[in-house]
């Protein structure tokens, strides 16, 4: 289906990219709607000194500058990532700042609530709920989300199993709205591939991660450069939940990537996870990493995927 109205302002390409827990920040977010995509952020990363509200002013501000000098290129809108799951402290508290800010778009995580959905409708905007499989998409659309966003196998940290292709096909067999898609999607041609499996946009994370505006450190942006696919370990042992982290972070802790053990998703706790070690130690990262090779600035990147983009609609073209 088309791509709502209210995203469309500023968008040069359609991708969302993905809230980075402790890497997303207001510099990431904002360059990344100046080039034309969807820029969003966990609003929990703001924290200590660095309030919700203080960012969301920095990105609304600067956001409107660039559009008062560049009207004839737009930012982007942007998204804030709430944690759903019930050990998430201020998930009302950061509602109602989103609700002051009037944020365009929303993505749930972790536990679709139709308070919280009906509270972004009331100021006009917009939840996508992030999902792994057609149980959960199902639970989303009827709690009343706008989209869904479709976390496929490959995708970095928390991740579903299920093949891009299958999880996209078996959802636009009942669902017509908007739907993102994740899964090791870091080319131009991906984009291209995830629109033409039936998603509207593509939901980009790991690469944002090796960029000059990412909150990441100097080792984790080289080992995303240096890493591939077969450098990705699947595991459910640092929260409770399956995802996807790079090889090189695990054995720097010490531990066997090959053994580890399984965790009990019933003991995650995400009050407590957003210090844990296992998110500041440990990497997550997608299987596209393979097509990460530098680190660059985020305009430059979104210039390498549109112009890969358009160069894949073009050899299509030709067939």
């Amino acid at each position: 289906m088309p791509i709502p109205a209210q995203l469309t302002k500023g968008l040069r390409l359609p991708v969302i990219g993905a809230p980075l827990f402790i890497i997303s920040n207001p510099d990431l977010v904002i360059a990344q709607c100046k080039a034309g995509i969807i820029g969003s952020m966990p609003s929990l990363n703001a924290r200590g000194d660095e309030t919700l509200a203080d960012w969301l002013t920095k990105i609304t501000e600067e956001l409107a500058a660039h559009d008062a000098a560049h009207s004839e290129a737009p930012a982007a809108p942007y998204a804030v990532n709430l944690i759903v799951h019930r050990s998430n402290p201020r998930l009302m508290e950061d509602l109602l700042i989103c609700q002051r800010f009037k944020v365009p778009l929303i993505i749930t995580s972790l536990g679709a609530n139709e308070e919280v959905n009906a509270g972004v409708h009331s100021w006009g905007g917009l939840v996508f709920h992030d999902v792994i499989n057609q149980r959960f998409a199902h639970k989303a659309i009827e709690k009343g989300a706008d989209g869904l966003i479709l976390v496929a196998a490959g995708a970095g940290g928390h991740a579903g199993a299920q093949s891009p292709f299958a999880l996209t096909a078996e959802t636009r067999e009942w669902y017509g709205g908007p739907v993102a898609l994740s899964g090791a999607i870091a080319t131009g041609a991906g984009i291209l591939a995830a629109q033409a499996a039936g998603a509207d946009f593509a939901y980009i994370g790991s690469a944002f991660i090796a960029t000059d505006e990412a909150r990441a450190s100097p080792a984790y942006k080289q080992g995303l450069v240096e890493g591939t696919a077969a450098d990705i370990v699947y595991s459910n042992y640092f929260t409770g939940i399956r995802g996807n982290y790079l090889r090189a972070s695990i054995v720097a802790q010490g531990l066997d990537p090959d053994n580890l053990p399984q965790s009990d998703p019933s003991a995650m706790n995400f009050a407590s996870a957003t210090d844990a070690k296992a998110w500041r130690d440990i990497w997550g990262a997608g299987q596209g990493i393979g097509s990460v090779h530098e680190v660059v600035p985020v305009a430059r990147l979104v210039a390498r995927l549109g112009d890969e983009y358009r160069a894949a609609k073009e050899r299509l073209a030709t067939l």
